[in-house]
């Protein structure tokens, strides 16, 4: 399968919200001790929980994003991909909006029967995806918003079920007000 076979068929897969799985935080804790395990301890920084299955009561679609911390992108291709690849994940990369470069090099991890149940996303230090954290931690501190996030994503999936693409499209807007709002809290010396 080409790079670009890859990148459609993960785009078209289904899409499923499902209600808050009190399990999802020990299977990021499970995956991150594999990674530390797996792959060479000078690439590997901080790895943090993020997306919906990092807030606590929030429905979400039964995935791990992961976001991992390495010293630069380029080392994705010769010292990371090569481990997990062998193991049996999917590797892809973003490009950045512009396409001015990679943002991220990104792996998917999948069950027995081939559902996804894990996806990692590689960044370098200063890479402006960390800014998901903020909403993460946002949506941890205002349930309320939270609540409202959960109904975006149940209409979104139920409209575009079998379009992930446009599943991330209906959420953007949220998403890009939520962490805006963050991002002057924190700016502001509070927290998100």
């Amino acid at each position: 399968m080409t790079p670009e076979d890859r990148v459609s068929h993960a785009l078209g897969e289904d899409v499923a919200v499902l209600p808050y799985d009190p399990a999802w935080p020990q299977r990021f804790a499970e995956e991150a001790a594999h990674l530390r395990a797996r792959l060479p301890a000078d690439l590997i920084g901080r790895i943090e929980h993020f997306g919906s299955t990092a807030v606590p009561g929030l429905a979400a679609k039964p995935i791990i994003d992961m976001l991992v911390e390495i010293p630069a992108l380029d080392l994705v291709q010769n010292r990371i991909a090569p481990v997990l690849e062998a193991q049996g994940y999917d590797y892809l990369w973003r490009l950045n909006e512009d396409r001015s470069g990679l943002a991220y090099a990104w792996f998917i991890k999948r069950d027995a029967t081939g559902r996804r149940t894990h996806h990692i996303h590689f960044l370098a230090p200063q890479s402006r995806y960390w800014e998901r954290l903020l909403f993460r931690d946002y949506l941890i501190a205002h349930p309320q918003t939270a609540n409202e996030y959960a109904e975006i994503k149940q209409r979104a999936a139920a409209a575009h079920a079998a379009d992930r693409a446009a599943f991330a499209r209906a959420k953007g807007k949220f998403i890009e007000r939520v962490t805006a709002l963050a991002r002057e809290k924190v700016g502001a010396g509070g927290t998100a």
